[in-house]
């Protein structure tokens, strides 16, 4: 089947349901809906779908498209639910139960006739972004895969929204949601706020004050009671460049990531939230597990290292920090080390965002690219461990390529990998010499020029990844462990770090690898040879990417 998808952009979601379907087989387009209505009818005309999907658009559809080609838009809501806010209000009410259903498009918005739907029960507190890439994109692949089954059946005929049964009855339209509507009380509870915050993480932030400052707050975490009551919205200890805020119940939230916006004299980029506030006299306090960006323990013979990385970015001092507790992790007697990221993120690679908004943005590039190569090298390296790296979600440009450096590379199913550059960098982290080692040359190389995303199912047929586990995040962990129990019984370990020294000592150092590296980022990221600064801020500003720059 030739399928089109039509949407605002090519993000997470996006990139499962296009894997997904030319994984079926289908012939799959993509159209990006900020060209305008005539360019957007121009390319349906051209491409001649048999159907249109829509799995993420925030623009309307051109009434010529979905009167002449079956368009279905995927909503992030059950039954009823009709809205540009509808996880925002979802989460800010405490929902119980929500869903997705696969619609038709017509003229009015979220109206049409229904084509799929799922439920799902929906976790209380957790960030929006976290829910829309889980349970919301899980539902998603399923009603897509669902909608592509009835296309093809001749007989099938959608159904009218008023004859669908509602499994949340109370689902209704409801507006955008505006900042007024999001905003806080530090005297509210900590749990509250923490709701609130969720509700608009990792867009578009809640608007509040901190120090006299108003700030927008993402990734909070509820801490303890504190053992000094403080005057609600007090800035009252900081953990690594997290800040805890006292609230009106005594307790601490935690903020992990702040934004000073431009119109009130700031940058506009979002944060570490200490970096944003600059430095505080206040002191070190425990922090949540939950926002702890490193976190070790044992199992025998097998460590686990789990690393946090907010929306995927690992800026310079959090791979420093990461490096610390790597060095720790492989001195241990252990004989295999699990590098693992969390349910969210694995790695996106460096934070673009820090490098914007720093005084001297290629130096903290160059900075952050040799810190997360650290990283790399201590993984790659012969330590006497095995390392596994598991992505437990998705991971993109040196975020993939950081995985592949341990001896084994282990995947969540639907996860999906980017193993490639984009933004006008060359790319480090030893690419060259770990991607070539698991996929050969001429594979590496259209990897990394045709710059498609990677399923995990694809990514095991190519060699990318040694296996693939469970969808579901519990079941993965008890499978990851199992598997890192295998590699440490005697004979899997001495065949898997044979081989690895057999590669080792039949090739260039890594090192080498990462000269030949670091001298092609070097004129990247100083001479800007090929645009990185206006691709830069063309991320982290979310505008329309500018020319490249011609050196």
């Amino acid at each position: 089947m030739r399928i089109l998808l039509l949407v605002s952009a090519f993000n997470g979601l996006s990139q499962r349901v296009w894997t997904s379907l030319c994984a079926s087989g289908h012939d799959v387009g993509i159209a990006l809906a900020d060209m305008g209505e005539d360019a957007i009818v121009e390319t349906v005309e051209d491409v001649s779908p048999d159907l249109i999907v829509c799995p993420f658009l925030k623009h309307r559809v051109p009434e010529k498209v979905w009167t002449g080609w079956p368009t279905i838009i995927v909503h992030p809501g059950p039954v009823g639910d009709r809205g540009p806010s509808s996880l925002d209000h979802a989460i800010t009410e405490g929902e119980a139960l929500w869903g997705v259903t696969a619609l038709q498009a017509v003229e009015e918005m979220d109206a049409g006739p229904i084509w799929a739907t799922r439920t799902f029960p929906l976790p209380r507190g957790v960030a929006k972004s976290a829910v829309y890439n889980g349970p919301v994109a899980d539902a998603a692949l399923e009603c897509v895969a669902e909608v592509v089954a009835k296309a093809a059946d001749p007989t099938f005929r959608p159904l009218p929204q008023e004859d669908a049964p509602r499994p949340v009855p109370h689902a209704r339209t409801r507006p955008l949601l505006k900042r007024d509507e999001r905003m806080f009380d530090w005297s509210w509870d900590a749990g509250s706020i923490a709701v609130r915050v969720a509700a608009a993480d990792s867009a578009p932030g809640v608007r509040t004050e901190l120090r006299g400052m108003v700030v927008h707050a993402y990734d909070a975490h509820v801490g303890e009671l504190l053992e000094r009551p403080a005057r609600p919205g007090t800035v009252v200890g900081r953990y690594e460049e997290a800040v805890a805020v006292a609230t009106g119940d005594g307790r601490a939230l935690w903020l992990g990531r702040l934004k000073h916006p431009r119109a009130e004299g700031g940058d506009g980029v979002k944060q570490s939230a200490l970096r944003v506030l600059g430095d505080l006299d206040v002191p070190e306090l425990d922090a949540p597990e939950s926002l702890r960006e490193v976190r070790y323990r044992r199992i025998g013979p097998v460590g686990v290292l789990t690393v946090r990385a907010h929306n995927g970015a690992m800026g310079t001092a959090h791979c420093r920090r990461v490096l610390r507790a790597l060095d720790h992790a492989l001195e241990q007697d252990t004989s295999v080390l699990v590098f693992k990221g969390t349910d969210e993120f694995f790695s996106n690679g460096i934070d673009l965002n820090r490098v914007e908004a720093a005084e001297d943005p290629a130096q903290e590039a160059w900075d952050n690219i040799n810190a997360i190569n650290d990283v790399c090298s201590a993984l790659v390296s012969d330590t006497g461990q095995l390392t596994i790296a598991a992505y437990t979600a998705s991971a993109g440009a040196g975020g993939a390529m950081l995985g592949l450096a341990a001896d084994v590379a282990l995947a969540r199913e639907g996860v999906v990998l980017n193993p490639f550059y984009d933004i006008g960098l060359f790319g480090s982290e030893l690419h060259t010499y770990t991607l070539p080692r698991r996929v050969g040359v001429t594979l590496a190389g259209q990897l990394l020029d045709d710059k498609q995303p990677v399923d995990a199912a694809t990514a095991l047929r190519l060699g990318l990844v040694d296996g693939v586990g469970p969808r579901d995040p519990a079941a993965f962990d008890e499978w990851l462990m199992d598997q890192a129990a295998l590699y440490a019984s005697p004979e899997h370990w001495r065949q898997t770090y044979d081989a690895k020294l057999r590669f080792l000592q039949g090739s260039r150092p890594p090192a080498y690898y990462a000269a030949r590296e670091l001298a092609e980022m070097a004129q990247d990221i100083f001479d800007d040879r090929s645009g990185f600064a206006a691709a830069r801020e063309s991320f982290v500003r979310k505008t329309p990417r500018k020319a490249a720059h011609a050196a």
